[in-house]
């Protein structure tokens, strides 16, 4: 499959802004930035973000809408998700946890900001090679 040819969405633009907050190689396609931020995001096999966190005082998170490819979702201490095209991710403020593709497959899903109050993203430490590795197991 060719990645221009994954989902309705645009692949867009490498995401060079981000880049040290990711493993491999992803893209970025803003689709709004007005009533709610949605961001479509595609990942290379094997690419994923970094652990991280959403934070915001009131209100906040994040969705994640799978549009194209495998991948997977972890949240902090629990077992690794694997996701599918048509899988929603409800992501809760607070919430350490990492997404990305399959070591196999490309990797398309939306990211939608959850409206809130003073929002950030805290970035954390890389999903390790080796922990990646073991990721099949682990379901």
């Amino acid at each position: 499959m060719k990645p221009e040819e994954m989902s309705v969405f645009p692949v867009g633009e490498p995401n060079d802004a981000y880049a040290k907050y990711f493993v491999g190689q992803s893209y970025l396609n803003m689709l709004s930035t007005e009533q709610v931020v949605v961001g479509n995001v595609t990942f290379e096999p094997g690419c994923r973000n970094n652990w991280h966190i959403h934070h915001a005082d009131k209100g906040g998170g994040q969705m994640l809408l799978v549009t194209a490819g495998e991948g997977w979702y972890q949240e902090w201490g629990q077992k690794p998700v694997k996701l599918h095209p048509g899988s929603v991710v409800h992501i809760p403020t607070g919430v350490k946890h990492w997404h990305g593709a399959a070591a196999d497959s490309w990797f398309q899903h939306l990211a939608i900001e959850v409206p809130g109050e003073n929002c950030s993203n805290e970035w954390c430490e890389p999903v390790s090679d080796e922990a990646y590795a073991k990721l099949e197991e682990e379901v």
